[in-house]
Formats: C-alpha cells, structure tokens, sequence
C-alpha cells in the first residue's frame, strides 16, 4: 500500500510539535559534537548569506561547536538545494532555503528535482525583507494611490524594472498589478544592481527592488519610495514608508530565508535547531542587527515554518500562472 506524501507531512510536524514541548530533555543528547554546515544558495553578501553568517556565528556561542556557511551559488538555488536534499539526515548540515527557491521555484521550474515540503523538515523562518516600490525623483507620482491613478490613465504606457524573470522584485510587482488591475510593462534587468543603475541615471522610472538593496539610495534622495510590500511597515529608517496593504488590503508580499533540515532528520535535532533560533530572534542585540539591514525577524515554530512555505507556494503559483512567466523569459 502506497504511503501518503500529506500524511506523512502532517505526522512529521505532529512530532516536532511533540518534540518541541519534550525540549528541555534534548540538551542531555549528543548533538552537535562537531561542525555544523549551513548550506546557502546564494553567493557571499545576499541577504540570506548575511543573516545565516549572524545565525552561525551565535549559534556556534551557543552549541559550543563550529557552525560554518558553505556557499554553492547559482542555478536558481536548484543545484544547492538538490545537495542539502541529499545530505545526511543527522542534523550536521542543515540548508537555508528562501521566498526563491522554496516559494517560486515550485511553480516557475516544472521537473524540479526537489519538493520543499516533501523533501525537508522546515525548522524555523528567519527573517523577512521588505520589498519597496521605487521611482526616479522625476517620476509623476510621489504615493502610491498617485501611480495607481496614473496606469489606470494610462495602460500600458508606464514600465518598471526588476532584478529578472521570475525574481522576488518581479513576481511581487505582478502580484500589485493584479490585485490592482494595472497593465504596467516589465523591463527585465540581469540583477537588481544594474537595474538600480538605470533608475539612478533615469533611464527607467520605475522599480520594485529590496529594501535592503534600496534604503541608501532612499536615504540620500537619488530615489522616492512609494510603498512597501510587507502588511506592517519597515523598521527605521524606513517605518515613514506606508504599506501597500493601506491602499489594497491583505496585501503581503516580502524576501525571506530560514532553515530547513534534510527529510528524516530526528525530530529532537529539528526542536533543538528551532529552539535556539527562536532565542536569538527574541535576543534585542540580534534584533538590532536584522533590523539596522531593513529586515524583520520572524521567529515560529517549525509548523509555523511549513504553513508559510505551504501559502508562499501557493501565492506565488498563481501568479506565475496569470502572467505566464518563465524561467529567463
């Protein structure tokens, strides 16, 4: 008889909950008694590698063992995430999985080698990224309802850049022009820096693009930003920045990046990794740190985790179906 991929999910998470409220035994167990990896798909100085460097660092303070990030970049994450998936399960490699390759790849990449919920134990959520939308100082409308008013005069006459096919930046700038009902062209830059460049000089007028990314260029002027993606508003400098959500409600859209373990990996390794992590999240000293980049953090429980991706996958599927997106196209 054939087992059920949701059920075998829903025990999963049913015992991680277990284990979760077992917690306080977990510490009597041998792990980690050696170095832990954090697998990041990205290249060094991305947000995702910047927020696993900070977790490592406290949490090799805290387990009294190495915690190191090994970075194996490019291919949309795919490649990155097919070695976590393929790694023991025994908690010594651990893989950061993101909005990318967790929420969009699952609908942007039809044979997939790796199924997110399937394939790994979600442990925890780290943190969350504000998108921003942004304009050329010259650009007609300083607020959000302003650009609204001016696609709906004018459709299709408007274009906005993004970091490329399929990116956060794109699909989140989509998902606005849907829930809005705005026929806005997309202009598709090879990475959000050379994006960032042509709305610097004025060549492109309009873009979607990370907060992160975006906050030195809003701070000093060269840019306006008329709204942020997230429900609630962006810490400071940036909380002067109203939500999309104040003009079209239920709006939430944001970059993110948390840890995920290797299917059957032990449940009390899952608890324990969790455990700590949410500790560092409620630390004010981490907070800072998260928050001085434009980040939240987003502390919860691993059902918590799964749930989240579970929706992210879903959000980000019917857009790529609405708009027909490709990967590269």
């Amino acid at each position: 008889m054939r087992s059920n991929p949701t059920r075998r999910r829903a025990l999963a998470l049913a015992g991680t909950a277990g284990a979760l409220l077992a917690a306080p035994a977990v510490g009597q167990t041998p792990w980690p008694n050696r170095t832990v990896r954090f697998i990041v798909p990205f290249p060094p100085g991305q947000a995702a590698d910047i927020f696993a460097r900070l977790m490592a660092e406290k949490l090799t303070e805290v387990w009294k063992q190495q915690v190191i990030v090994e970075n194996k970049a490019g291919g949309s994450g795919i490649p990155a995430t097919e070695y976590g998936k393929a790694a023991a399960p025994d908690g010594y490699t651990l893989m950061v999985v993101s909005s990318g390759t967790f929420g969009v790849n699952p609908s942007l990449f039809p044979k997939l080698p790796y199924r997110p919920l399937v394939d790994f134990l979600p442990i925890s959520n780290i943190f969350l990224v504000p998108l921003v939308i942004v304009a050329h100082p010259t650009f007609p409308a300083d607020t959000l309802a302003e650009l609204i008013a001016l696609a709906k005069k004018e459709p299709g006459k408007l274009s906005y850049a993004s970091a490329g096919p399929g990116t956060s930046q794109h699909l989140s700038m989509e998902l606005f022009k849907l829930k809005a009902g705005l026929d806005i062209v997309h202009v598709p830059y090879k990475g959000s820096g050379p994006a960032m460049a042509d709305l610097l000089g004025g060549h492109v007028k309009l873009m979607m693009d990370s907060t992160a990314a975006a906050l030195n260029h809003i701070k000093d002027g060269r840019i306006k930003a008329l709204a942020v993606t997230t429900a609630r508003r962006a810490a400071p400098p940036l909380d002067g920045i109203p939500p999309i959500a104040d003009t079209i409600p239920d709006f939430n859209a944001a970059g993110w990046s948390g840890l995920a373990a290797p299917a059957r990996t032990p449940l009390e390794i899952v608890a324990r990794v969790n455990k700590d992590i949410q500790a560092l999240l409620l630390d004010p000293a981490v907070i800072r740190q998260i928050e001085q980049r434009a980040a939240m953090p987003a502390p919860g429980s691993p059902i918590q985790f799964s749930e989240f991706i579970k929706k992210e996958i879903d959000t980000w599927g019917e857009v790529v179906r609405a708009t027909g997106t490709k990967p590269g196209t």
